[in-house]
């Protein structure tokens, strides 16, 4: 897998679906006069792109907006439906989802790989890059290893070539319970702090043993942040205070 560093993107139409029309995008369209962050990996669904790759992306798509990207874009040798469908099962509202469906970008990137022994047929291979008005900044290539890499094109790499400083938003979870005034509690103080949480809610079945696996006591709410255990409402007052 050769770096393309320094050299203009491939001229590509790419044939998309919106609104149950066809239309035409090009790569002048994508990237003329703008600052351009693309991932490109291996299939649409497939467990890692899935659960890691696009999800960071998404989430840190403010913070790459802040350092002066205009867009993300995704790339995938899948067809426009599959690329939509996937856009509707992730957490993608930041990403333009491009579909390669004949390879032709991914070939010309020079990224283009045999996965038959998969049933896959043609794919890409793994990798991310920085374009700005349509000439390659970085890449990074992910090592040419068996399976699946993923060690470098991931967007906390990509972030901290652009932007090192750059701060990353925090991850906050906060389970809780139906009608517990505690929950509510807590919940209003972080978003009075600023911070955007996930909620998961348990029910009574599963809520003791679950908070007692993750957090060592039995009672609601209990929050995390950036995977550090803070705790019920008294707590996250002190943690919003501090």
């Amino acid at each position: 897998m050769q770096s393309r560093e320094g050299q203009r993107v491939p001229n590509v139409t790419f044939r998309v679906r919106e609104n149950n029309e066809w239309k035409n995008v090009t790569t002048d369209d994508l990237f003329k006069g703008k600052t351009v962050v693309l991932f490109s990996l291996p299939g649409a669904f497939t467990p890692t792109c899935s659960s890691t790759h696009l999800p960071r992306y998404n989430e840190l798509a403010p913070v790459f907006r802040e350092q002066g990207v205009d867009s993300i874009l995704c790339v995938s040798v899948n067809d426009t439906f599959v690329m939509n469908e996937w856009a509707k099962d992730q957490e993608a509202q930041n990403i333009v989802m491009v579909p390669d469906g004949n390879g032709e970008f991914t070939e010309g990137m020079g990224q283009l790989v045999d996965k038959a022994n998969l049933g896959f047929g043609k794919r890409s291979w793994r990798y991310s890059m920085l374009v700005k008005d349509g000439v390659v900044q970085k890449m990074f290539i992910e090592p040419e290893k068996e399976g699946d890499p993923f060690e470098v094109s991931d967007a906390d790499t990509m972030l901290n070539h652009i932007a090192p400083t750059a701060k990353k938003p925090d991850q906050v979870v906060v389970f809780s319970k139906v009608g517990c005034a505690f929950c509510a509690k807590a919940k209003e103080q972080l978003t009075a702090a600023g911070y955007d949480f996930i909620e998961v809610p348990l029910d009574n079945k599963v809520r003791g043993k679950v908070l007692g696996a993750v957090s060592g006591t039995m009672t609601a709410p209990q929050v995390f942040v950036n995977g550090k255990l803070i705790g019920g409402s008294e707590e996250v007052a002190k943690f919003v205070a501090a």
